[in-house]
C-alpha cells in the first residue's frame, strides 16, 4: 500500500466524518440516527486486503474518536474498528461472495455495523463506562442497522467509485 493511497483514503474518511458530523447527525430520523461514517468505513474495509483492512480500521477508528460528542476513552473506537478490520481480513473469501450480490452485501454491512456497536458497548463495559440502559442501547443498535440497510444502497455506488479512484496503478494489478 502506497503512502499516497493511505493519505487519500484517510482524507476521504475525514471528509465522510465531517459530512456525518455536520449534516447526517443533524437529521432527525424516526426512532434513532444513522451513522454514514461507520457504514462507509465498513464498506471500505470489506474491499481491502489484510493489511489495508487493519490499517484503515485503525485510522477510521481514530477519526471516529475525534467526534465532539464522544465521551468515551480515546482509542476505544480505534480498537473496535481495528477488530472489525481483523474480522474482515480473516473472512475475506466469504466477503468476496457478498460483494457480488448487492442485497447480501448491504445486509452484511448492516450486520457488521450492529456488531461494531455491540463490540463498542462490550469494551465500554470492560472499561467501566456508563453506557445507558439495555433497551435504549438495543434500540440504537437496531435502528442504526435498519437505517444502514435502507440508506447505504444510496451511497454504496459513490463509495465504491471513490475507492476505485483512490487505488494506485500498483493496487489495480
Amino acid at each position: 500500500m502506497s503512502q499516497l493511497r493511505l493519505l487519500n483514503t484517510s482524507l476521504f474518511l475525514l471528509v465522510t466524518f465531517f459530512i456525518q458530523e455536520s449534516l447526517i447527525s443533524r437529521i432527525n430520523l424516526p426512532w434513532h440516527s444513522f451513522s454514514l461514517y461507520i457504514a462507509a468505513l465498513l464498506v471500505l474495509l470489506s474491499f481491502e486486503d489484510r493489511t489495508g483492512a487493519l490499517v484503515f480500521g485503525f485510522i477510521g477508528g481514530l477519526i471516529l474518536d475525534l467526534a465532539p460528542s464522544a465521551v468515551t476513552p480515546f482509542g476505544q473506537w480505534a480498537l473496535v474498528m481495528t477488530f472489525m478490520g481483523y474480522l474482515f481480513s480473516l473472512n475475506r473469501e466469504s466477503i468476496g461472495d457478498f460483494t457480488d450480490r448487492p442485497l447480501a452485501f448491504v445486509s452484511f454491512i448492516s450486520a457488521a455495523s450492529a456488531l461494531s456497536f455491540l463490540t463498542f458497548l462490550f469494551l465500554g463495559l470492560l472499561l467501566g463506562q456508563e453506557n445507558g440502559g439495555f433497551r435504549f442501547n438495543l434500540g440504537v443498535i437496531t435502528a442504526n442497522s435498519l437505517w444502514c440497510f435502507f440508506i447505504t444502497p444510496i451511497f454504496l455506488p459513490l463509495i465504491i467509485r471513490v475507492r476505485k479512484f483512490l487505488l494506485s496503478s500498483r493496487d489495480l494489478i
